[in-house]
């Protein structure tokens, strides 16, 4: 068998990297500081905005590569921006008001760095969400600006916008979204825990995913698809686990993503990624290169 090395490995944080109560195993830490210690570049691809993920970067303690809301910001745990892809602000208007009757389920998220203050999440209102994201709201509550009309937080173009509630509830969001004139401005990407109760709809711009800004970094930097190893559990990690030679998905995934042949790992809160990273540096960072 035609054989390529490995040379990244792409990990999506939640329900993959993190266990059920959020945190990082110490198995999982360290497997992917060998794998950095062999030469691969860390890659975190995540629904988090960058912020959000940059605590869990730092417990790894190397130097790792941020693909973050769902692949609309590619910037290093460093701070060097390689590239954004924001929803433009016209189109994000238009969302706000054709999804009128789910204000209150909606979240505008912007590329605004430092500081807590500053606005990188807007919202009209939290009541809503405190019944699907209680946990999240209370985490990022120092970031969140409220900003009635929503669309009024439109004075620049974000880099997404999300709704969120229970698996049923989404589904009529998600109709309706599908049904929307200005269907072709934006792209619509699922993430939901069925353990949860709870599915996120992330809106961005056209052809925008994980996978999309892994293949623009990855050409950047001379890198072929057939040499990224990438683990994942949900829907959102589809184009990043079909671009990657070695597709990993945790026991834990969504039965979709079952589907497809991939390799599968244990689920994480048993650390699936420890597991796939520890085989991968034993059978020497080989995937199969594929043929068309």
């Amino acid at each position: 068998m035609v054989t390529s090395s490995i040379r990244v490995v792409a990990v999506d944080i939640d329900g993959t990297l993190t266990d059920p109560q959020f945190h990082v195993s110490e198995r999982n830490i360290a497997a992917l500081r060998a794998a950095h210690g062999a030469g691969m570049r860390i890659i975190l691809a995540t629904g988090r905005r960058h912020d959000y993920a940059m605590p869990i970067a730092r417990e790894l303690a190397v130097p790792v590569l941020l693909v973050s809301s769902n692949g609309a910001l590619v910037r290093s745990s460093d701070g060097e921006t390689f590239f954004t892809e924001c929803l433009g602000a016209s189109t994000a208007r238009k969302l706000i008001r054709y999804m009128d009757e789910y204000r209150g389920h909606a979240v505008l998220t912007f590329d605004r760095p430092g500081h807590p203050g500053n606005g990188a999440l807007v919202l009209e209102r939290a009541d809503e969400l405190t019944q699907s994201v209680s946990r999240w709201l209370e985490v990022n509550r120092p970031y969140i600006k409220f900003v009635v009309p929503l669309e009024d937080a439109l004075t620049e173009s974000p880099l997404q916008a999300m709704y969120c509630g229970s698996v049923a509830f989404m589904k009529n969001v998600q109709r309706r979204l599908e049904n929307a004139e200005f269907r072709r401005e934006m792209t619509v990407l699922k993430t939901q825990y069925d353990h949860r109760d709870l599915c996120l709809l992330d809106i961005l711009a056209p052809h925008c995913s994980k996978g999309h800004a892994l293949r623009r970094w990855a050409d950047q930097q001379g890198i072929a698809g057939d040499q990224i190893m990438a683990i994942g559990d949900n829907y959102n990690d589809l184009e990043m686990l079909e671009f990657a030679g070695l597709p990993v998905v945790m026991a834990n995934a969504s039965d979709d993503l079952k589907q497809n042949g991939w390799r599968r790992t244990a689920s994480n809160s048993e650390s699936g990624v420890a597991l796939a990273v520890e085989e991968l540096l034993r059978t020497g960072f080989h995937s199969p290169i594929r043929r068309e």
